[in-house]
């Protein structure tokens, strides 16, 4: 299986940071919370200076959806809802270990996590590019959605998008549930120092996945020069 992202989309971002990891053997039984904590705690110091608009991670994904042609207070990349979640509520919704982890870091780097079911993509491509418009796309209650013709998804080989606007929000098709085993997770910036935050928030992603299942996790650091992650059989 490959992940990688459109040469187009790099062309359109230039300040794209973005990694992947690769990770077998997890489960939904492990206990996270201790780590959950720490991570969140990180996120709630930094929010009780400012909030999470004025975060200069949030504010490149706010300029980037603009650019797509989304209003960027409608439509909220990933870490801006959680961050904005924990902001209010005081806590993030508990969903799964896997998930829970990768939105607790998510938090803490205020940088998109995307955590996908490997078995639920349709090898052997997965790519981030503009869709066609005759892509599927299934929400969390089970309906079907067809992208908007140019919006960027995760696109696997069956025309399924695995993403809406980008870092907006996950399928409901390859969410992580009780019967995952094998993830993929995808880390993107677009601030400065992305390319420095990118490599540290995988190395984290890994360490807590290693620390809690019998897991080796792979991760890569995609760029235009080396935009191909390779994972799984």
């Amino acid at each position: 299986m490959r992940f990688r992202h459109a040469d187009a989309i790099w062309s359109d971002h230039p300040g794209l940071a973005a990694g992947a990891l690769w990770a077998t053997g997890v489960d939904a039984a492990a206990d996270v919370g201790a780590r959950v904590a720490a991570h969140t705690a990180r996120a709630a110091a930094r929010l009780a200076g400012s909030p999470e608009s004025e975060f200069p991670e949030v504010l490149a994904w706010r300029r980037a959806f603009s650019r797509m042609g989304l209003k960027p207070t409608q439509y909220r990349c990933a870490s801006e809802s959680l961050l904005r979640r924990l902001r209010k509520e005081g806590e993030l919704p508990r969903i799964h270990p896997v998930v829970d982890l990768c939105n607790a870091i998510s938090v803490a780097y205020a940088v998109p996590v995307a955590v996908l079911d490997g078995d639920r993509i349709a090898g052997p491509l997965l790519e981030v590019r503009h869709a066609r418009g005759d892509e599927q796309y299934t929400t969390f209650g089970g309906g079907t959605e067809h992208p908007r013709p140019g919006e960027v998804i995760f696109a696997d080989c069956a025309d399924r998008a695995h993403a809406r606007r980008w870092t907006n929000r996950q399928s409901g098709h390859s969410a992580v549930g009780e019967g995952t085993g094998r993830i993929l997770v995808v880390a993107e910036a677009m601030h400065d120092g992305g390319a420095d935050v990118v490599p540290e928030l995988l190395k984290t992603v890994a360490e807590e996945l290693a620390a809690h299942w019998p897991a080796d996790p792979a991760t890569a650091v995609l760029t235009p020069s080396a935009p191909e992650f390779v994972f799984g059989d």
